[in-house]
C-alpha cells in the first residue's frame, strides 16, 4: 500500500520540477537568444519482494538545441549565432555563456553586452575597439575589422552540457565543464545585424503546462486516496483488537 504512495510522491516531485521549467520557458518566450529547458526522466525500479515497484527519478535538465528565429535589426553591434555556438561574457561572478548578441561599445572602447558585461575573445580576454572609429565589421568566424584593420575577434565557444549546467536567470548558462573555443565553424557561425529570438514555442509550452498541471492534480488525488485507504486500514485493524 505504501508503495503506491511513494510512487505518487515521486511522480509529484518530477511533475513539480517540470512545471517549474515550463513556467520559466513561457516567461522567456520573448527573451533574446533564450534556449528552452527540457528534462529527461528515467524509470527507477525498486525490488520490494515479489514485485518490482517503478518510481520516477528527479530527472536531468538539458537545453533544446533548435535555433531560434532571426530578427534583422540593421544595427552593426547586434549579432546572432547559428548552429551550436555561444558567446562568452565576463560577469562579476565569473564567465558565462549566452546567445544574446545585443552588444555596445563603451567610451573606453570595450565591447560589452546589454548588461554592461565585457564580451570575450576566443582566448577569454576582453575585446578592445576604437570608440572613435567606424562601425566594426564581423566575419562568420567572429573576426572583427574596424576602418579596414583587424582588431580581434568575438569568441565563439562550444560547450559540453552533458555533465550539467546552471542558469543565471535569463542571462545565460554556466556549464559544469569549461567551454572550449569553437575551431570548426562549418556548422556554426556569426551573423551581423541580426538577433536570435527565443527558441521557445509558446503554444507548445502552454499545452504541456496544462497537461503537466492535470497530471500533478491526478497524482495528488492518488496520494490522498492512498492515505485515506491507509488510515481506514489502520482504523479497522485497531478496532478489531
Amino acid at each position: 500500500m505504501q508503495g503506491s504512495l511513494y510512487v505518487a510522491l515521486s511522480s509529484q516531485i518530477a511533475l513539480e520540477r517540470r512545471l517549474t521549467t515550463l513556467a520559466d520557458n513561457v516567461a522567456n518566450t520573448n527573451t533574446t537568444g533564450f534556449r528552452a529547458t527540457e528534462i529527461k526522466f528515467n524509470e527507477v525500479l525498486a525490488n520490494t519482494g515479489s514485485n518490482d515497484v517503478s518510481f520516477v527519478d528527479q530527472g536531468q535538465d538539458f537545453l533544446k538545441t533548435t535555433n531560434g528565429g532571426l530578427s534583422a535589426t540593421g544595427n552593426q553591434l547586434d549579432f546572432a549565432l547559428r548552429g551550436d555556438a555561444w558567446f562568452m561574457i565576463e560577469t562579476p561572478t565569473g564567465q558565462m555563456l549566452t546567445r544574446d548578441g545585443r552588444f555596445t561599445i563603451t567610451q573606453a572602447g570595450e565591447l560589452v553586452n546589454i548588461n554592461g558585461y565585457r564580451v570575450l575573445d576566443p582566448g577569454g580576454a576582453p575585446i578592445q575597439l576604437d570608440p572613435e572609429g567606424g562601425a566594426p565589421k564581423a566575419g562568420r568566424d567572429g573576426g572583427l575589422t574596424q576602418d579596414g584593420f583587424r582588431l580581434g575577434a568575438i569568441g565563439l565557444f562550444q560547450a559540453d552540457l552533458s555533465q550539467g549546467f546552471q542558469r543565471q536567470a535569463s542571462l545565460g548558462i554556466v556549464p559544469a565543464i569549461p567551454p572550449e573555443p569553437l575551431i570548426d565553424t562549418a556548422g556554426a557561425g556569426l551573423l551581423q545585424g541580426y538577433l536570435e529570438d527565443s527558441n521557445v514555442n509558446p503554444v507548445s509550452e502552454m499545452s504541456h503546462l496544462i497537461m503537466v498541471s492535470r497530471a500533478f492534480e491526478n497524482a495528488s488525488a492518488m496520494t490522498k486516496a492512498t492515505e485515506d485507504t491507509l488510515k481506514e486500514a489502520i482504523r479497522t485493524l485497531g478496532s478489531g483488537r
